[in-house]
């Protein structure tokens, strides 16, 4: 990303775990940008919350924030059911748009965001921020100099032990009409993004989704097999049921392989010519800051961002894939 000029003021739309943990900091810290404003549903915390990062404006209402006059972009970090509504209505407001993964419930409602965006002439981005890990970034070029060969097989697999109390306010999770599904919708959406970032378009896919262990209306097991342009075939599994957890990536070629035993974390094992070496490339502290600050030098720079509304739109139709379901 070159250098940035002058300052992208944000709006932030939902005050959650992770928007106080990683957006907010982000948004307030970095480079190329200022959180001015901030809405959430609970207008009795909003003002706390404003006060916390050094936000000067609070809003109970999110139509007030994407009103507001001195905001030229809006981070939306609510639940997935309403990413389509509210990033319709910012670009409407001529406001551009960050907006948080899944993109939304279906493929109909990310095209209908990409042609608000795309006719009101801002912006839009999803917060795949994997695509700005070092180690992610450091396989696509080890795979460029075709140092394992052609790529055969890729292999991923997420596991997290995932329970939410009925009565949290985060138990919409596991509502269909709000998150869209289940586990694959939540987490399995990063490692399909990962997998189109490395291997490029996918021709077919194959895949089950369901429940392995917990009586809910979402799958909380999701597998899938994915055949790409190249002739290059990945798995993928993801899951909420099992107690050990796991973040893997392998990539396993002609000449040799690729081992990332902990994505998050960024160690790597590179397999070739009969050596084996390490490297560490572990991820910025803040996740979502190289996201956020790409967004910001993307708007400052008059440039799309790296992840865009089309990425998107091809990681919800993979997924509409997996369920055999459409738009």
């Amino acid at each position: 990303m070159g250098e940035v000029a002058g300052t992208l003021r944000w709006g932030l739309i939902g005050c959650g775990d992770i928007a106080r943990k990683r957006v907010a900091p982000a948004l307030r810290d970095g480079r190329g940008c200022e959180l001015v404003a901030v809405a959430r549903a609970r207008a009795e915390l909003a003002e706390g919350f404003a006060r916390e990062f050094g936000a000067r404006h609070w809003f109970g209402d999110w139509r007030e924030l994407v009103r507001d006059p001195e905001i030229d972009a809006v981070y939306v970090a609510t639940p997935v059911d309403l990413h389509a509504p509210q990033t319709i209505a910012a670009a409407e407001a001529g406001r551009h748009v960050l907006c948080e993964k899944p993109m939304a419930l279906t493929t109909a409602q990310c095209r209908a965001m990409i042609d608000a965006c795309r006719a009101n002439g801002v912006r839009l981005g999803v917060a795949y921020y994997r695509r700005f890990y070092p180690v992610i970034r450091r396989i696509k070029e080890i795979l460029a100099a075709g140092e394992i060969g052609r790529v055969g097989l890729v292999d991923i697999r997420a596991f997290e032990w995932h329970t939410i109390p009925e009565d949290s306010p985060r138990s919409w999770f596991y509502r269909r009409e709000r998150n869209g599904g289940g586990v694959l919708m939540d987490f399995g959406c990063h490692r399909i993004e990962v997998l189109l970032n490395l291997m490029g378009p996918v021709t077919e896919v194959l895949g089950l989704a369901g429940n392995t262990l917990f009586q809910r209306e979402v799958e909380d097991t999701a597998t899938a097999c994915f055949r790409f342009a190249t002739g290059t075939m990945a798995m993928i599994a993801v899951a909420v049921s099992i107690k050990e957890p796991r973040d893997s990536l392998d990539l396993c070629g002609s000449e040799g392989s690729i081992h990332v035993p902990v994505l998050n974390q960024g160690a790597l094992r590179v397999i070739s010519g009969g050596t084996e070496r390490l490297e560490d490339h572990p991820p910025h502290p803040n996740l979502h800051q190289p996201l956020i600050e790409d967004f910001a030098g993307a708007v400052l720079q008059g440039r799309d961002p790296d992840v865009g509304g089309e990425t998107g739109f091809e990681v919800q139709r993979l997924i509409e894939s997996v369920y055999g379901t459409h738009g």
